[in-house]
Formats: C-alpha cells, sequence, structure tokens
C-alpha cells in the first residue's frame, strides 16, 4: 500500500483536527502515513502552544460531543507510526525551536517532505 502524504499550512485547529483524523484513519488501516506542518500549522506539533491554532477553543465542545480531542487524535499517530515533520521555514515564523515540538516531531524542509512522501497520493488540508 502506498504512503500518504498529509499537508497543513495554516492555523486552522480545524484543519489540522481533520488531518489527524485522516492520518489515524490510515494508519489504522495499515497504511504508511507522512503529515507535513508547514507555516503556522507547525502549531499542531507543539506540546503547549497548539491551543494559539485559530478555533481551538472548539477541541472541548468536541469531547462534549464523543469526538476525539485533539491532543488523543496525534497521540495515536505518533503512537500508530505515523511521520510527523514540521517545516522549519515554519518554525522560524512563529518564533518556536525544536523543544516546542511533541517528541518524534522532525524539523524539515518542504523538499526533503516531498522526498520522501514519493509518487503517494497527497492530503492537501
Amino acid at each position: 500500500m502506498s504512503r500518504l502524504a498529509i499537508t497543513m499550512s495554516d492555523r486552522s485547529f480545524a484543519r489540522a483536527h481533520q488531518a489527524f483524523v485522516m492520518a489515524a484513519s490510515a494508519l489504522s488501516l495499515g497504511r504508511d502515513v507522512l503529515l507535513f506542518a508547514g507555516g503556522q500549522s507547525v502549531l499542531a506539533l507543539t506540546a503547549e502552544t497548539w491551543v494559539r491554532l485559530d478555533g481551538a477553543e472548539q477541541d472541548e465542545a468536541l469531547q462534549r460531543c464523543g469526538v476525539a480531542d485533539f491532543t488523543t487524535l496525534r497521540q495515536a499517530v505518533i503512537d500508530l507510526g505515523g511521520t510527523l515533520m514540521a517545516c522549519e521555514a515554519g518554525m522560524r515564523m512563529t518564533g518556536l525551536d525544536a523543544t516546542a515540538l511533541c517528541e518524534g516531531v522532525e524539523v524539515r524542509g518542504a523538499v526533503h517532505f516531498l522526498e520522501c512522501a514519493g509518487n503517494g497520493p497527497f492530503l492537501g488540508l
């Protein structure tokens, strides 16, 4: 089965949440997943500052509806073996350094992401 490459590019909580839903779903089906956070979406890969994503306050409402919360989904992707990459330029753009990222997140550029993604399907959120 081919690797699913997912890209995020802005600070939207809804898009980041959906990216992790799709990543966790693909991983549960045995697919390899590569998720690249570009631009301000690197916030989604941080341990603490993900709450700066636009719309992050929706996380509690999703939990009340029985939908997996953001950190649970992200941890599921990590636990299921997904590869997470934070864009070097996005890290500079947001003023973050690698210590702010969740364990296992790689800081890489877009060229490296594309090289790793190969010719498999891409999903842009």
